[in-house]
């Protein structure tokens, strides 16, 4: 290959938008430049949270020729891949695990292309260049989080972790929701019709907003509603207003909101990005309590959606085993580490390999509970 310059970035805005999604092919949200550079622009991203912009790009001339979305963190928030204990240890075996650099989409436990590279060739240089970046800034490890890219893409040295989702597909190639229902089992079909028919009788009636339908008071109310739920668990809301408001004009399309009312008035609401073929649910909060309100508008609705929309996949977030019951089913996710120590990185290798097989009997068992027909 011509000879590869790499450079970090600390500010996405400065490399021009057009090039760097000429590195993808558009079909996942959360890998666009807009909303990338948007997390820095309207003040997503906080040092003090964690996250501090270090781009890893490979050039060719003037031409960006691959790229990686990249953070060096001093803590493991809102990353969805859990390393507490790898840097307890890491405390014990006399080193410091932070500063470490992750390869990631802030705050987003969504599987995506992480290595932006039209060929082979520039996504294996840019992982070489990932390890070169660790040794010249004094990181620990690398982590590539929520990857897409085949498990041959990386060789031995990056560790693999994997987890476990709940996703919606659309194999059968269901019609409509009645349709979908049908493949349930008779209790869970019934289930699901009941919390329906709670959440109608109260009156609640939904609308499905996209960035370019949305109002301001859409937007602030949806903003709302997200801090809401922040706030109830004590944790700190990381998406700004701005933010959204960005989305919703430069991305209007990919930003959905499902909005629940009742009297004329907004009550709660779900925030979704759509990709190529596939919904993402990200956040949702309510001002006040309807009985099912929550899987309405979090699970059925985005079914719903999909099924008018002919999108195949809709991916709720992380965690949940009650996604189970409600047609949303184990799906494995992926992420790579390589760590600079060659004998920790070996130390973690079995610890790696034993998270995997309990992950996959895990899955296992949970297949066992599908709310689908056998036959």
């Amino acid at each position: 290959m011509t000879a590869l310059h790499p450079r970090v970035l600390s500010d996405l805005s400065s490399v021009d938008g057009a090039q760097w999604d000429a590195l993808h092919d558009g079909s996942n949200p959360f890998v666009r430049h807009t909303f990338l550079a948007g997390l820095e622009q309207y003040g997503c991203l906080r040092a003090e949270w964690g996250w501090t912009p270090r781009h890893l790009t490979l050039w060719e001339g003037d031409e960006l020729v691959a790229a990686a979305p990249g953070y060096a963190k001093d803590n493991s928030h809102g990353e969805f891949v859990f390393d507490h204990a790898w840097a307890h240890a890491y405390a014990r075996y006399g080193q410091d695990y932070f500063p470490k650099w992750l390869c990631a989409v802030p705050y987003s436990p969504v599987t995506g292309p992480r290595l932006l590279a039209t060929d082979a060739a520039h996504r294996r240089a840019l992982l070489q260049a990932m390890r070169t970046l660790c040794g010249e800034q004094g990181y620990s490890s690398a982590h590539i989080n929520f990857h897409a890219e085949p498990a041959d893409a990386f060789d031995a040295d990056w560790l693999a972790r994997t987890d476990v989702q709940y996703h919606w597909r659309n194999d059968a190639g269901w019609r409509d929701f009645d349709d979908f229902l049908a493949a349930f089992d008779h209790k869970h079909r019934k289930n699901i019709r009941q919390e329906r028919t709670k959440v109608a009788r109260a009156g609640v009636r939904f609308r499905h907003v996209h960035g370019d339908e949305a109002s301001a008071a859409d937007l602030a109310t949806m903003h709302g509603f997200y801090r809401r739920t922040f706030a109830e668990y004590g944790n700190h809301p990381a998406l700004t207003l701005p933010f959204l408001q960005h989305l919703a004009t430069a991305m209007p399309r990919a930003l959905l909101l499902l909005l629940a009312e009742r009297d004329g008035e907004t009550i709660a609401g779900a925030l979704c990005l759509r990709g190529g073929d596939t919904l993402h649910g990200r956040y949702w909060g309510a001002s006040e309590h309807v009985p099912g309100l929550h899987f309405e508008a979090c699970y059925y609705q985005g079914i719903e959606y999909c099924l008018r929309e002919g999108l195949t996949r809709f991916e709720p977030g992380a965690q949940g085993e009650h996604k189970l019951a409600r047609g949303f089913l184990p799906a494995f996710v992926h992420s790579r580490h390589w760590v600079a120590d060659e004998a920790f990185r070996e130390a973690l290798r079995d610890w790696c390999g034993q998270e995997t097989a309990s992950v996959q009997r895990y899955a296992a068992t949970l297949a066992t509970h599908s709310p689908f027909r056998r036959g």
